[in-house]
């Protein structure tokens, strides 16, 4: 695999010719939907020259329940775990149920390992560090969760388990250890493996709601696998800026490699992107888009698409109909290697995507030109 970055004056026809390939070859990995038309500046994957896979590697991806059969088939071959999208917990330790039942079947007709997440996620209102605490420190309401949680890996034929509890108190950081170490005693003794998601903390130190009580030399201990959610530096509502900057990412795992085992850790893979309005103003929201959408915006609006060597990541302005201007962050062909590299480097377990709803098809190319997909079913 190689990639290109479009001239002035490319066209996919004279690109094809350059490297001896076809056009609809081309148009169909870099999932052009007018192959006549391209963004300056905006990468393809050229076919051919793979260098050698350099291992296998595991890879987990989030779903919505409402993803389609098609992306979810097209995507089937390149994952180890699905992850949808998700049993919140209440206070009481019951479940809200989700519509997972076509997910599962499709996941395991591609041996792929389907993954039950469980979250603190309110019904209302976001993640609750209130659910949480209450399930963290009351022993009724926790022993009922593992009952319900036991109930619905077996009755829906789950392979394992998957934590997420985000925006827990800071007084709550030892109890939710705890917590995660009993999950992995009861879940190991019924066959299931455990596995966290944690908040890119570049120190054990870093503050915050969001940061303080997710120990990452805790889980390290006592999960299976952690997923290190290293995206939404650029988040919906934040300052426009790239998601997933592969130097901020390199700060997370320098201090996550000295506190869990390498093995364990599933880096967290962003395949989305954010288009905000300029001036960006505080509390105004970016529209989120796919990777795939933000190349098309590119091409018909005729934006030179530019790339940030410090965060490897592509972004590009444009104009819209009433003359506002905008920026775009995404992730491209040459961020995703980028990114893949990281696994190697660092030798981890592989990566957790964030979220697979969308086809990224030159993203989807560039991991099996890099690295074998483990299958565990």
């Amino acid at each position: 695999m190689q990639i290109y970055i479009v001239r002035p004056g490319d066209s996919l026809y004279s690109v094809a010719r350059r490297f001896g390939t076809n056009e609809s070859r081309l148009a169909e990995i870099n999932q052009l939907s007018d192959p006549s038309r391209l963004a300056i500046g905006m990468s393809l994957v050229i076919p051919g020259g793979e260098e050698a896979a350099r291992g296998s590697i595991e890879v987990n991806a989030y779903d919505y329940p409402n993803v389609s059969s098609e992306v979810l088939e097209e995507t089937n071959p390149y994952l180890t775990y699905l992850c949808p999208f998700c049993c919140s917990a209440r206070a009481d330790g019951s479940l809200s149920g989700i519509d997972d039942e076509r997910l599962i079947s499709i996941a395991r007709s591609g041996q792929t390992a389907p993954l039950m997440v469980v979250t603190n996620l309110s019904e209302s209102s976001g993640f609750s560090s209130d659910i949480a605490h209450s399930l963290l420190t009351n022993e009724a309401a926790q022993s009922a969760l593992w009952e319900n949680i036991t109930a619905v890996l077996r009755e829906k034929n789950y392979y394992g388990l998957n934590i997420n509890f985000e925006y827990i108190y800071p007084f709550d950081r030892d109890s939710y250890s705890q917590f995660v170490a009993r999950a992995a005693e009861r879940m190991h003794a019924l066959g299931y493996p455990v596995s966290t998601a944690l908040a890119p903390k570049e120190s054990a130190e870093q503050g915050g709601l969001l940061y303080t009580a997710h120990d990452y030399e805790a889980h390290g201990r006592y999960a299976d696998r952690v997923v290190l959610m290293t995206y939404e530096w650029g988040y919906t509502y934040g300052s426009p800026q790239a998601i997933s900057p592969v130097n901020r990412i390199r700060r997370v795992l320098d201090y996550a490699v000295t506190v869990m085992p390498v093995g364990k850790i599933l880096m967290g893979f962003s395949n989305y992107a954010y288009d905000w309005l300029l001036p960006w103003r505080q509390g105004q929201a970016a529209r989120i888009l796919s990777n795939a959408a933000a190349v098309e915006l590119a091409i018909s609006r005729g934006a030179e698409i530019k790339y940030d060597y410090t965060a490897q990541a592509p972004w590009f302005n444009y104009a819209d109909a009433a003359g506002r201007t905008h920026v775009v962050w995404f992730e491209d062909a040459r961020s995703v290697v980028a990114r893949l590299q990281l696994v190697g480097e660092y030798s981890l377990a592989g990566i957790s995507i964030w979220t697979a709803d969308k086809v990224y098809r030159p993203g989807l190319y560039a991991l099996q030109s890099m690295y074998s997909v483990e299958k565990l079913l």
